[in-house]
């Protein structure tokens, strides 16, 4: 079963779109697809702080 998926829409700089854009494309990946898998990294990373520092 797939995870439900939500639809939002922000706003980003310029440069960091471009950039997120062209390692997306590197991956094969969609825009979407790449930054969520980059929020998943990065909020993996931050609990791994909590544990070490709680």
């Amino acid at each position: 079963m797939k995870p439900i998926k939500t639809s939002v829409s922000i706003t980003l700089d310029d440069p960091v779109l471009c950039k997120i854009k062209s390692l997306a494309e590197r991956e094969d990946r969609s825009l979407s697809s790449y930054i969520n898998l980059v929020l998943r990294a990065h909020l993996e990373k931050l609990d791994q702080k909590e544990i070490k520092n709680p």
